[in-house]
């Protein structure tokens, strides 16, 4: 089902690139997601994608960029961490709160998807990916109660929809399972 290029982003021969709305992804994914954005667009939402398949040279980027200071570290409730104190090792660990290492992302799969409604965004709003989005009060929370009803349905789960140690929660991030829970299989430390 993958080659090892594929299972850690350094080839995207296992996916595909959907033009509208603009994703790549598993080509077991694609079909059963644009299927599950139709019954949105019927319950009023517009099903959007943030992020979808993500290289290892992509991965790597969003790596050092929190690294090196150019892109904000967050705590589990979505505030900015204050770096400037940080050791180095501090610094990963709390990238690992939020982000893979490169290699070893779930997104290098290609049955992961990151998601928002496009219906609820207001005017000159930046979709943050944050918890205050998805909780109560927050601007994709209906959505977020929608998928939670019916995701199942189409074969796609939440993996990081409560902390269980390791990543913080990240309820906008979806996996579809058919395939993901195959993709654990082909992982190795090697």
């Amino acid at each position: 089902m993958f080659t090892d290029f594929e299972i850690t982003g350094r080839a995207r021969t296992h996916v595909v690139q959907i033009k509208e709305p603009r994703f790549a992804a598993h080509r077991e994914v694609t079909d059963a997601f644009l299927e599950m954005r139709a019954e949105a667009a019927a319950a009023g939402f517009d099903l959007q994608v943030i992020s979808s398949f993500r290289d290892f040279k992509t991965q790597l980027k969003i790596w050092n960029n929190k690294f090196s200071g150019k892109k904000p570290l967050f705590d589990i409730e979505g505030n900015v961490r204050d770096t400037s104190e940080m050791t180095d090792e501090q610094i990963v660990r709390h990238i690992f709160d939020w982000s893979a290492l490169p290699g070893g992302s779930r997104h290098q799969w290609g049955t992961e998807i990151d998601v928002f409604d496009r219906l609820a965004i207001p005017k000159d709003y930046k979709v943050k990916l944050l918890p205050e989005e998805v909780s109560e009060g927050g601007v994709f929370h209906p959505l977020h109660q929608w998928l939670d009803a019916n995701i199942h349905r189409f074969g796609f789960f939440k993996p990081y929809k409560i902390y269980q140690g390791g990543m913080f929660p990240e309820p906008w991030h979806l996996s579809y399972a058919p395939v993901s829970l195959k993709a654990i299989d082909y992982l190795s430390f090697e």
